[in-house]
């Protein structure tokens, strides 16, 4: 045993301690930690794993240690953190021995807190290695157990099964217990696909084409991020159903485009790239250093065509004439319900009440845009969330209180073809099991003439 590795398991339960704590977003703390600590890869892997995993089973591994520690209110957060991280790796990783597992989570107690703590913890593993864990198949309501197997909150199982039925639901809940992959955008103004791969490869990546997205690329081994390539504007990091979105606007040549919610700029400089560096996309998003992003993306790219500004879009109307826009993209700000594989934490902190608030701005964001746009126009409304509440309920309310729109079912022929048989009028539910992808939604209208 390493010191390496014991560390990695004190610094795993130090990030989970500290995602609760400070109700932080576990990616941009894994990465910082990830920084500070400057771990080799493998143990980069392993802090992952233990991270990501503990934190999408959090239910699963509560339900399992329930039994073994008692008068639980009292133990120090650390201690369940501790438990809970040991127990995942005992329950569910085949390569790490739990005599070693176990060893390593009483030692992390001797230094933390102190003897007694270090015999509970061995006491409680220890009685689970040898009862072994208790049954989910006790639970008899489904949603309830399928809330346990998968660890989704059972408010928002219900919601999902009541939307989509218990079927779509549980392989949507089973999927987001797994590792998405990275994902990226080719720059096609700078490099055909082909040519990428051929770059990558040479670099020691294990590169796939997407099947989906004819400029779109996935890493099967390797961080696309750390890449010279991406330094040279080669590609942007992006999951693959938000480079839809770009296709659905269809922007031509020469066009006067608004990205109203534009940050970091994904969205942006793919619908620039599909404008081959003509015309204009002008990217808006309320906080500067978000704004600062798009400002780096666009240079990293090459892509000229893209103006920033620091706005509020609810209050868009005081910068821009009335009917100015070719196009308007509003990807809405939302729960992100679709993106749970990248954020596990989030499944513990959003609520009924936040999807109600979200879907109050999300009308708002509509109402203020939408008067820009020309006759005839294209507007996208897009969120990376799986619920109707902030999807379909929202773009039929607006369309209720906005009669010179309709639906644009014409859409469908701008998609990529593998994409093509999911749509059915004028908008598109991708669920995260569908291509495996994150969650996200689309619908296309039109201003009529």
């Amino acid at each position: 045993m390493t010191s390496t590795i014991k560390n990695v398991r004190a610094i795993a339960m130090d990030i989970l301690v500290a995602i609760e704590k400070n109700q932080s977003y576990s990616n941009l703390l894994l990465n910082s930690t990830i920084e500070k600590h400057d771990l080799s890869a493998k143990d980069v892997g392993l802090l992952t794993e233990l991270t990501y995993g503990t934190l999408q089973r959090r239910m699963a591994l509560d339900f399992y240690l329930e039994p073994f520690v008692k008068d639980n209110k009292k133990l120090a957060s650390w201690v369940h953190h501790l438990l809970r991280l040991t127990l995942y790796q005992m329950v569910y990783l085949d390569r790490i021995p739990d005599r070693a597992a176990i060893y390593e989570a009483v030692e992390i107690a001797k230094s933390r807190g102190h003897k007694g703590i270090a015999s509970l913890v061995n006491g409680v593993l220890r009685s689970i290695q040898r009862e072994g864990l208790p049954s989910m198949e006790d639970v008899t309501d489904p949603n309830k157990r399928l809330s346990l197997e998968t660890s989704h909150p059972e408010w928002l199982i219900t919601r999902w099964v009541n939307q989509f039925g218990y079927q779509k639901t549980k392989e949507m809940c089973e999927i987001n217990l797994t590792a998405p992959l990275q994902t990226a955008r080719v720059n096609l103004t700078k490099v055909s696909r082909d040519e990428c791969i051929a770059i990558l490869e040479e670099d020691g990546f294990q590169i796939e084409k997407s099947p989906i997205i004819p400029e779109a690329i996935r890493s099967i081994k390797g961080n696309l991020a750390s890449t010279i390539s991406f330094k040279y504007g080669m590609f942007t990091i992006q999951d693959e159903s938000s480079m839809l979105a770009a296709y659905a606007l269809g922007a031509e040549p020469n066009e006067f485009i608004l990205d109203a919610c534009a940050a970091p700029g994904g969205k942006s400089t793919h619908i620039a790239e599909k404008m081959n560096n003509t015309g204009e996309v002008i990217s808006v998003d309320l906080h500067q250093h978000k704004v600062r992003l798009i400002n780096d993306n666009a240079k990293r790219l090459g892509l000229e065509n893209i103006k920033t500004s620091v706005s509020d879009s609810r209050k868009i109307q005081e910068k821009f004439q009335t009917e100015s826009f070719d196009r308007i993209l509003l990807d809405a700000p939302c729960s992100g319900l679709g993106v749970m594989r990248r954020k596990p934490d989030m499944k513990y902190t959003k609520t009924e009440m936040d999807i109600q608030r979200l879907s109050t701005i999300q009308q708002d964001l509509l109402t203020s845009v939408t008067p820009l746009l020309k006759k005839g126009g294209i507007l996208v409304y897009s969120t990376c969330t799986v619920d109707k509440e902030e999807n379909e309920f929202t773009v039929k309310t607006f369309l209720q209180n906005n009669p010179q729109f309709e639906g644009d079912a014409s859409f469908k022929s701008r998609m990529p073809e593998a994409i093509q048989p999911l749509i059915t009028g004028f908008d598109l539910q991708i669920f995260p099991q569908d291509i495996g992808s994150d969650g996200f939604y689309i619908a296309v209208l039109r201003k009529k003439v």
